[in-house]
């Protein structure tokens, strides 16, 4: 008998093979049982990922890396579409790559489908690129672990640049993406969904 997954079918293979189907039912029930994943699909205001992007100071809490204000991608895609294009569905082949690097988005650290909560302290920033590559898995199965935050006084994600742009150039609010993440960007405090 062994405990380790791969293990763990071995032994249910092995009492297949010995015509003891009940055993097999027996040894998968018990060692490794089946525990469907659903995702619940959430989303989250502006002001909600701004709040967690500031407190995490705008770091990838799975890698260390800097990120950056999603209103700054959009804004530089605006300016230079040739040279840093955006797809609003996100194709690749269309889509400079720093889209998916350098944007930043919430992950809880404990999945909602594996038994953590839908809260701020399970919630972490990190890029869509290691968001997309951590789907429901936990850290340890993927030997990743939570980076310290960084310093937000170091590093702001360009958001101010972002709001000092804005209010020199006031016609991108017209832009109702850039619009929402400047309202955001200047309503939302640290603190603000942390109870």
């Amino acid at each position: 008998m062994t405990d380790d997954k791969a293990g763990i079918l071995a032994d249910v293979c092995a009492a297949l093979v010995a015509n003891r189907v009940q055993d097999a039912v027996q040894i998968l029930s018990a060692r490794y049982p089946f525990t469907p994943l659903h995702n619940a699909g959430r989303r989250y205001s502006p002001r909600q990922l701004i709040a967690v992007h500031r407190r995490d100071g705008f770091v990838d809490r799975y890698t260390g890396r800097r990120l950056v204000f999603p209103g700054t991608l959009r804004l530089l895609a605006q300016l230079l579409p040739k040279q840093f294009p955006f797809h609003p569905n996100w194709r690749t082949d269309a889509c400079h790559f720093a889209f998916y690097e350098l944007f930043p988005t919430i992950d809880h650290i404990v999945p909602v489908s594996r038994g953590g909560s839908d809260s701020f302290e399970n919630w972490v920033t990190t890029s869509m690129l290691r968001n997309a590559a951590k789907a429901n898995f936990m850290l340890g199965e993927l030997n990743w672990f939570v980076h310290p935050p960084g310093d937000l006084q170091q590093w702001d994600g360009l958001t101010t640049w972002f709001l000092d742009w804005a209010a020199k150039h006031k016609g991108i609010l017209t832009d109702a993406y850039l619009r929402r993440w400047h309202d955001a960007a200047r309503s939302t405090t640290l603190d603000a969904f942390a109870t």
